[in-house]
């Protein structure tokens, strides 16, 4: 199929939707962004074959056929518990046959933690770019670090349409994530799905930090409900290290934050900034042996650990403690819990994060 062919079967309404995550060969043209973003997703969706098919074929190892039937009773208490959208995502399984759905770039300056944007129709700016392709991705950091910016690439295992390719079959199971522990496994399927509830354009950490929410909210009540004492534990185990993650690194970023605003000369900062890092390091070390038994999960991340990093970490949990507290005063009722994220999504930004910080 010819390139305008094949842009013009899918249509340019499904086109935008794919922008948010989308495969661009450092220095193509406009429409190939856009073909490119397409046959990244047209080629995920094209893998992915109905859970009850995978299920009843004899070729499907056993193992994958039991992940797929908890997917499968994990995405129908999404809609009858959590009022998530009952629509036809996750209801199919792509193997991809590599470890991440897309790779996302993201940049911030020598000294601040504000991240790059890059607006495209639909979603709006958001604060990374994603691709497809890893090689691409790291040519785009490339580029980023020539300018000056600090940047970080890392594996995304799944992202969200938005709803908005349900006609395509939506957004399927993937093996990137499907072999995750189950408490992990409910966390991202919430997560995505939540995304398609309420997307406010331009704005990722409202966006990020709601659908974090979401999952937090959601996982709790998947395992109350649902969860062996054994998946219990795991999750508490691993969600005891991710809390622990947020507090160390959270205080540095603050940290960060406040030298970056401060009135010491660029050069002063550079090297309080060097200190502050290498502290950030010790301090993990210390965490990762005295209370996480050696776990080394969280190497990757400190060993990249910069502007970039931290700005990331922002973006999905600064406004989570208030969609929390939200969903409480809203009697732990999704529906009404979602009408009043709606309504907040609707305001002005600078109104909507100015309600956030006030719950």
């Amino acid at each position: 199929m010819r390139r305008w062919q094949l842009v013009a079967a899918i249509g340019l309404g499904g086109v935008a939707a794919l922008l948010g995550a989308a495969c661009l060969t450092v220095g193509c043209s406009t429409i190939d962004y856009y073909v490119q973003s397409v046959s990244g997703h047209l080629d995920l969706v094209q893998r992915a074959r109905p859970i009850g098919e995978l299920r009843a074929d004899a070729a499907t190892p056993e193992s994958l056929r039991e992940r797929l039937a908890l997917a499968e009773r994990i995405r129908d208490f999404a809609v009858s518990e959590l009022g998530l959208p009952d629509n036809r995502s996750y209801r199919r399984y792509a193997d991809l046959g590599r470890n991440a759905a897309v790779w996302n770039v993201v940049a911030a300056p020598e000294l601040s933690l504000k991240l790059e944007t890059w607006c495209f129709p639909v979603v709006g700016c958001v604060g990374y770019r994603g691709y497809y392709d890893r090689a691409a991705a790291d040519a785009e950091g490339a580029m980023l670090r020539a300018r000056g910016l600090e940047t970080v690439v890392y594996g995304v295992p799944a992202y969200s349409t938005l709803g908005k390719l349900d006609w395509l079959g939506g957004d399927p199971l993937l093996s990137t994530f499907i072999g995750w522990p189950e408490g992990e496994l409910a966390r991202l399927v919430f997560h995505e799905l939540a995304h398609q509830v309420v997307y406010a354009e331009g704005d990722t950490t409202f966006n990020e930090s709601f659908a974090t929410a979401v999952e937090r909210i959601g996982v709790q009540c998947w395992l109350a409900a649902h969860g062996s004492d054994e998946a219990k534990r795991q999750y508490a185990t691993l969600d005891m290290r991710r809390e622990e993650f947020r507090a160390l690194t959270g205080r540095y970023r603050d940290r960060l934050e406040a030298l970056y605003a401060g009135d010491a000369s660029d050069a002063g900062k550079r090297e309080a900034k060097s200190a502050l890092m290498a502290e950030l390091r010790g301090e993990y070390a210390r965490v990762k042996v005295e209370r996480w038994g050696g776990f080394a999960g969280y190497d990757g991340w400190f060993e990249r650990a910069n502007n970039a990093s931290f700005g990331v970490l922002a973006a999905y949990n600064e406004f989570v403690p208030a969609f929390e507290r939200l969903h409480q005063r809203e009697g732990r009722d999704f529906a009404r819990f979602y009408a009043e994220v709606k309504r907040l999504a609707a305001l002005p930004k600078a109104e909507r994060h100015a309600t956030l910080r006030a719950i």
